[in-house]
């Protein structure tokens, strides 16, 4: 099964580096069934894995001039104070077991990964219905909608503490309709900010997990080979197609996490 999980991580990076926002999803699935690591610190190690291969693949953007700095601070403040309250305060305050109805006991792993799942049905949706975004030529004057930037931050923060997932399926989209960026801007700059927030992030668990370096490097390490790997495939494999693709395999998955975590519990995941 650990061989399988190292052959994922570079999965991971391939993904983030052919389809830009969305490819991170993947993480916590292959920490919690492959690794069999516990599914809320699975959030924690998540964190680390997608910021670090964000970072790497934000460099050869800004090189390209296709990060907007300003935007990056405006959209990423909140989202970065929001992430870093929900891993250092909020999460430590869930309960082991949250609720139950009759036998069927709610606990804090298997309400993280019922969030995890919903959460990639949605970014499965929004991978499988891309439309055209309006594309714009960066020419005109940059508008930003401060309050809904502000909001939206926030709200892509929590939910990134929560579930470990960078959320760009969440930003890009919002950077387009909010900051009037241009697509392959809000590409950039979404990877911007997903590394400063996740990073922010894990470093709110660094007092509250044992934190197994190894691993984390190994596996973080796998994920930036791939992210390498997933830009030199970029120019030769259709966007759009792959895209709609990988929508329908996290689509698949996250029922699949649904279907197991409420019917089929254990099984190396709690």
């Amino acid at each position: 099964m650990e061989i399988i999980g190292y052959i994922a991580s570079v999965l991971i990076g391939v993904a983030l580096g052919l389809i830009g926002g969305g490819g991170s999803i993947l993480t916590v699935p292959v920490l919690v069934y492959l690794f069999g690591i516990d599914p809320v610190l699975a959030t924690a190690y998540s964190l680390f894995v997608v910021g670090a291969t964000s970072l790497v693949g934000a460099f050869p953007k800004y090189r390209q001039g296709l990060v907007s700095l300003k935007t990056a601070l405006i959209f990423g403040t909140p989202a970065i104070v929001a992430v870093y309250a929900t891993r250092a305060f909020l999460v430590p305050l869930i309960p082991k077991e949250v609720f139950s109805i009759g036998n069927f006991a709610v606990t804090k792993s298997l309400l993280v990964m019922l969030l995890f799942g919903v959460l990639m049905v949605f970014a499965s949706i929004s991978m499988i219905r891309e439309k055209n975004k309006p594309n714009g030529n960066g020419n005109g004057e940059q508008k930003f909608n401060y309050p809904m930037i502000l909001l939206e931050g926030a709200v892509v923060g929590v939910l990134t503490g929560l579930v470990g997932a960078g959320g760009g399926f969440l930003i890009i989209p919002a950077l387009v309709l909010f900051s009037k960026l241009p697509m392959k801007m809000a590409v950039g700059t979404s990877l911007l900010i997903i590394a400063a927030k996740s990073l922010v992030g894990f470093l709110g668990d660094l007092s509250h997990y044992q934190i197994d370096l190894k691993l984390l490097l190994i596996v973080t390490s796998l994920a930036i080979g791939g992210i390498f790997a997933g830009n030199m495939l970029h120019h030769k494999v259709p966007g759009e197609k792959l895209k709609k693709a990988f929508g329908w395999f996290v689509l698949v998955m996250g029922i699949y996490i649904i279907i197991k975590e409420l019917f089929f519990p254990g099984g190396g995941s709690h």
